[in-house]
């Protein structure tokens, strides 16, 4: 996160100020939408957008996983940014860990190319638009929905993860997991009052042990196809116990420790080119690195040893 305020870089962890303690999340500002339509605004080409990601963040993970399974990966190209993020935000490397389309040093600049008097929370993902030279989404939500369908016609994969039929429930389960989930666990992380971390805290585990009660019945979430909704709350078990567990607090139980929840896990992770999507030394050299106010050592666990190749038992899943 972070925010650029008058063209000026402020190293912010949270978006908004709260009185309570609690942890705020802002809207993400640019909202436009790739679509078939060859006359739209934005419309679906090879090799016109450009995708910047951190392997390191959830949200961007997202996208990864979709530009993947919708056979993506040769009409839209990625850049990651390093794992760090301290004093200038996300920050490149050099070469091929560069930015390639203008050499940007760091990630804000771009959303000061595409709009010079930005002001507001610099992250990842972006999606890029070349051709106009700017940014047609921040939202990792947005991007997901437009990775799922709007360039079908060129990929001829016709996989949807958010079919017409299951919409309402895969919309209803989302909203549960994005307040609790996806972003309680952020709650927890950066609360700065004991109520504000309990109250994150109860709601975490109560939403977990819901989803175990659900898993325990069916596949996954919506039923017995995968669908957005298993990959948005993939991203987020992926990291618990390696990441949260520990630097977020959130310390009441392992994902391991969820016998549903863990076979689960498994079987989305073994999903054919999704582990490529995982870069597990990012992830935690992000969070233990970069949070110095949580961890003002900046040492980065060796552990935990997690077998996400285990055998499980949800039977094949794509």
């Amino acid at each position: 996160m972070g925010l650029l305020v008058d063209g000026k870089w402020h190293d912010k962890w949270y978006d908004t100020d709260s009185t309570d303690g609690r942890f705020e999340r802002s809207e993400s500002q640019f909202r436009n939408w790739i679509r078939k339509d060859p006359d739209s605004e934005f419309p679906a080409a090879r090799d016109r957008y450009h995708l910047y990601v951190s392997y390191a963040c959830p949200w961007a993970h997202r996208t990864l996983i979709f530009r993947e399974l919708k056979g993506l990966g040769d009409i839209i190209p990625v850049s990651a940014v390093q794992p760090l993020m301290l004093e200038n935000g996300w920050e490149f490397g050099e070469a091929p860990l560069n930015d390639p389309l203008y050499d940007a040093k760091f990630l804000y600049e771009l959303y000061l190319r595409a709009d010079d008097n930005y002001s507001g929370r610099v992250t990842v993902p972006i999606l890029w638009d070349k051709q106009q030279q700017t940014i047609v989404s921040n939202e990792s939500a947005d991007i997901i929905r437009m990775f799922n369908n709007e360039f079908d016609h060129l990929t001829g994969n016709t996989l949807n993860f958010y079919p017409e039929a299951r919409q309402s429930a895969i919309d209803s389960i989302n909203e549960q997991v994005y307040h609790t989930i996806n972003n309680g666990v952020y709650k927890c992380g950066f609360a700065t009052t004991q109520d504000a971390y309990e109250e994150a805290y109860e709601a975490l585990f109560n939403s977990l042990d819901d989803i175990e009660a659900i898993l325990a019945k069916q596949r996954f979430l919506v039923g017995d196809e995968v669908t957005e909704a298993d990959w948005r709350l993939f991203t987020t078990l992926m990291r618990f116990d390696a990441v949260y567990y520990s630097h977020f607090k959130t310390n009441q139980r392992r994902i391991t420790d969820y016998p549903h929840l863990w076979d689960y896990l498994k079987a989305l992770y073994q999903v054919n080119g999704v582990a490529d999507t995982v870069v597990m030394e990012h992830i935690k050299k992000h969070y233990y690195g970069s949070h110095t106010m949580i961890n003002p050592t900046g040492i980065v666990p060796v552990g935990p040893a997690i077998n996400f190749d285990e055998p499980h038992q949800r039977g094949e899943v794509l």
